[in-house]
């Protein structure tokens, strides 16, 4: 860890990563999302050979396209930080976190960049079987893509398939399937790739409802709406089923997250699960209040079922993890934060003391014993207090459950807007089609929320239970970061104010005339 570290430089490095990665998850799940549905509707065109339905996909992917775009900018960047503003982090376990960052770069970049020219550009010069194909590599590449960033943020979450290296100080790949086929790394590649095709579907849906009330390309509105429908509907039925499995990866290995996700302080048996509820100020502080809430509803036991299974099981809340103490459910006692912290203590010395012994020496064995042996405490040694293991409570609660109100709402809306269609009623009912419109930017915000739950919840840590954040980062001088901040904050403002004008523009001129062909 950087000695003498200005807490001001942490708080920067992460507000720049934050600011980063949230500016580039605006551009992911909508390029996801459209690039499904883009392929669908140009597997129709193939199938029927109908020109409407290769317009109808050239419109969509036209808006695909200038999100990849953008979105392609701001992902380069966020790599890049791994190297400027997190350089302990790469050296701590670049050998593994490395591996999936470069086979993305090597293959899902490649098919991305070598595909989506032919889909753009190969229309009138290839087969449409070819062109198909194309578009459908393309659509597999960004999902690849997304496959390996997330296996990558995964095991952040849940480090695996590794084994510490003390003379190179170095975390190195033991088993890479362990690395990428973890359960959480399966879950959470779902759980996002699900959460891209219903933005994408709720954008098809509010965009084709805009064309409606203009009373435009009504064929194209209509049948576009239907494919954005039951892609955004099924989409968000099966988040319900990976978010059921999300929890239950939680409760195991983060803890202390589930707890906050919460608001839970005093734990139990039979822990009901907050519905709604406002949090009291002042609640990150580690406290015996038994009621943390101004008002909560809550359903009585549900917590402990989805996170286990079983509705009687014992949940800890934030208390009972910093003091320890109870049955972790395999008989083992959990010990205490401060317990912990000496543990982590312990192998830090035990690493210093083995470093500077001479190779092979008994000083050297005992040393690589004692660190082995607590090794798993190792980042709990750069913790100066217990308080520091607590996330922000408040952040975490409100976005997560922000994040469960809105899908439960998606769910409603795709059902509505499905019915009315169904029952060719969706021109007439004109509040339904605002409500589409206006409900875009809310699917934008139920992705982020999901992201601040996974990332803002398991702070303090860079690396669960290996290394904080505090450890993480590079020696720089703050003001160079908060330079980077706001150069990348205007820079980022600007693309995005002008992906939406061109899109804006794109939209208003629809797609080509000839989409009301037969």
């Amino acid at each position: 860890m950087i000695e003498n570290l200005d807490s001001s430089l942490v708080d920067w490095s992460r507000a720049l990563f934050a600011m980063t990665a949230m500016y580039h998850w605006l551009f992911v799940p909508l390029t996801l999302g459209l690039g499904l549905i883009m392929s669908v509707m140009e597997t129709l065109y193939y199938k029927t050979g109908k020109v409407f339905w290769k317009e109808t996909a050239k419109f969509w992917m036209k808006l695909f396209g200038i999100n990849f775009a953008v979105g392609v900018a701001t992902g380069l960047i966020l790599e890049f930080e791994f190297g400027t503003n997190w350089s302990n982090y790469s050296w701590f376990v670049g050998d593994i976190f490395g591996a999936p960052l470069a086979i993305e770069g090597i293959i899902a970049f490649f098919m991305e960049a070598t595909f989506i020219a032919v889909m753009f550009f190969g229309w009138n010069k290839v087969r449409p079987g070819t062109h198909l194909t194309a578009t459908w590599l393309t659509f597999l590449g960004a999902s690849i893509s997304a496959i390996w960033i997330l296996v990558a943020n995964a095991w952040m979450q849940y480090p695996v398939g590794m084994k510490f290296n003390p003379d190179t100080v170095r975390n190195e790949m033991v088993d890479f399937w362990a690395v990428a086929l973890s359960p959480v790394a399966v879950n959470k590649f779902f759980h996002t790739m699900l959460s891209g095709l219903m933005l994408g579907g709720a954008f098809v849906m509010g965009i084709s409802g805009w064309f409606l009330l203009k009373g435009r390309f009504m064929k194209f509105a209509l049948n576009s709406m239907k494919i954005g429908v039951i892609t955004g509907l099924i989409a968000a039925l099966l988040l319900v089923v990976t978010g059921d499995t999300s929890s239950k990866r939680v409760a195991e290995h983060q803890p202390m997250k589930l707890a906050a996700m919460e608001g839970l302080y005093n734990g139990g048996h039979g822990v009901g699960l907050v519905g709604i509820g406002i949090l009291k100020p002042g609640v990150e502080q580690v406290t015996n209040n038994d009621d943390a809430f101004y008002f909560k509803i809550a359903f009585p036991k549900m917590l402990s079922w989805l996170a286990t299974g079983d509705k009687n099981a014992y949940i800890p809340g934030i208390n009972d993890i910093i003091k320890g103490g109870y049955d972790t459910g395999n008989g083992a006692r959990a010990l205490s934060v401060s317990e912990k912290i000496q543990r982590g203590k312990g192998a830090i010395q035990a690493l210093s003391v083995y470093s500077k012994a001479e190779t092979g020496s008994e000083a050297a064995v005992i040393a690589l014993a004692a660190m082995e042996r607590d090794f798993e405490y190792f980042g709990y040694g750069y913790l100066k207090s217990p308080k520091e293991l607590i996330p922000p409570v408040g952040l975490t609660f409100y976005s997560f459950h922000l994040m469960v109100i809105l899908g439960g709402y998606f769910i409603l809306l795709f059902l509505v807007v499905g019915w009315y269609g169904w029952k060719k009623q969706l021109a007439d009912r004109r509040w339904l089609l605002w409500v589409s419109l206006f409900s875009i930017p809310l699917a934008y915000i139920a992705g982020q929320a999901g992201w601040i739950v996974a990332e803002v919840g398991r702070q303090p840590w860079a690396i669960q239970d290996i290394l904080p954040v505090t450890a993480a980062i590079s020696k720089l001088p703050v003001a160079s970061v908060q330079t980077a901040f706001f150069v990348f904050l205007i820079l980022f403002a600007v693309l995005l104010a002008a992906e939406i004008n061109i899109m804006v523009k794109a939209i208003k001129k629809g797609p080509s005339p000839e989409v009301d062909k037969k």
